[in-house]
């Protein structure tokens, strides 16, 4: 039997519980961390623009072809940087990372940073306060956050673990420069040879769609960790979901949402791999596996209060990030042209804002655990 499944939709004072595949007992789901937190106000960060304004349609209005390089070696990063990490392309107005470039489908400019903080608001609401679920966290001398990003989940853990040392890894160098002492940033491609000393505890967040082989990064995981170690997954699962007949397989979010996995399929980077990390992990040689499942709806239509603000922040969350989202796969990925793509995502903004529609994202969270005894990865 696998480790097991949690389902959390409830509001934030519901007791979460786990129950085994079998469904043969319930038990307390244990707390992560020890200090006492409180989840954002969405309602409020909304109220006081902690959004990015929207970003006009025609600035992507250029030809897929015209793209430029953008020098930034403004000091974004913690680190030295050389222009093969720096010289960032532009394309479609966007602008994108220069790292293995390719690999991530997302832009690194500020607008997408924006959107990427407030979506770290989102998880830390959704886990009523938390920004992670393994039990292992709260002890991990050493911790990695690939894909880092703008840094403010390792920024956040770094100042709530001051004796952790924390690295974060990404492809592009757009962290902060201002940061805890035990924590530091590196330019670096994840899916190439790993030459860190041993981690405690492995983070991954919304990695789905940038990982080629999701069981070649596990075996470098397993291997790079101490007996007893932690890995942790939090991810958006596509297609978007709906329990009632209010967004059909022909509307427009729906078709988005499977485009985009068709796409990320295409481009060799599937997007629609968090289900499967419960098994894959299991399948690594990872012990005590836990799967936790959490609903954001896509906008406020829920009647719980605590869903209704997941939705109002993830309607805000996807629609502006809707370009950002579609850009890259859909040239790349389906062929299509600029004018198709906007012309498209006209029809999936009003699915997007349309209360009527009660349709949700499923959020895994998944963890796993190292066996403390040493051995290698059976996947090796």
């Amino acid at each position: 039997m696998d480790g097991p499944t949690e389902m959390h939709n409830a509001g934030p004072e519901a007791n979460a519980q786990l129950v085994d595949d079998e469904g043969a007992g319930v038990i307390t789901a244990p707390t992560a961390a020890k200090h006492i937190v409180s989840p954002p106000n969405i309602v409020q960060m909304l109220e006081e623009g902690g959004q990015h304004e929207e970003i006009e349609q025609t600035q992507g209005l250029a030809s897929h072809d015209d793209s430029g390089l953008e020098d930034c070696t403004d000091g974004d990063s913690s680190e030295t940087m050389s222009l093969s990490t720096t010289m960032y392309p532009m394309e479609n107005g966007r602008r994108y990372h220069a790292l293995s470039q390719g690999k991530y489908m997302l832009p690194n400019d500020e607008a997408e940073r924006e959107r990427l903080d407030f979506q770290h608001e989102l998880f830390k609401l959704t886990f009523d306060g938390e920004i992670c679920l393994c039990p292992g966290a709260a002890t991990a001398q050493r911790v990695l956050d690939v894909g880092t990003g703008t840094g403010i989940w390792a920024i956040e853990f770094a100042d709530d673990h001051p004796r952790a040392e924390v690295i974060g890894v990404d492809l592009s160098p757009i962290q902060p420069i201002m940061l805890p002492p035990n924590l530091r940033f590196s330019a670096d491609d994840f899916e190439m040879s790993w030459t860190y000393s041993k981690f405690d505890y492995v983070f991954f967040r919304q990695m789905a769609g940038c990982l080629a082989s999701v069981p070649e990064i596990l075996h470098e995981v397993y291997n790079n960790l101490v007996p007893g170690g932690y890995i942790e997954f939090q991810d958006k699962a596509f297609p978007i979901r709906v329990d009632d007949d209010t967004l059909p397989q022909d509307a427009a979010l729906y078709k988005w949402s499977t485009y985009i996995i068709e796409a990320s399929i295409a481009l060799g980077r599937p997007i629609n791999t968090a289900h499967t990390y419960k098994d894959l992990l299991t399948n690594a040689g990872f012990e005590n596996v836990v799967e936790t499942q959490f609903t954001w709806p896509q906008n406020n239509w829920p009647q719980d209060p605590k869903l209704k603000e997941l939705g109002l922040g993830m309607c805000e969350n996807i629609d502006n990030g809707l370009e950002a989202m579609s850009l890259f796969l859909f040239s790349h990925g389906l062929g299509w042209n600029i004018e198709r793509i906007y012309t498209f995502l006209i029809d999936v903004r009003k699915d997007i804002r349309d209360p009527n529609v009660h349709a949700y994202w499923s959020i895994y969270v998944v963890h796993g655990q190292r066996p403390l005894s040493y051995q290698i990865s059976p996947h090796a």
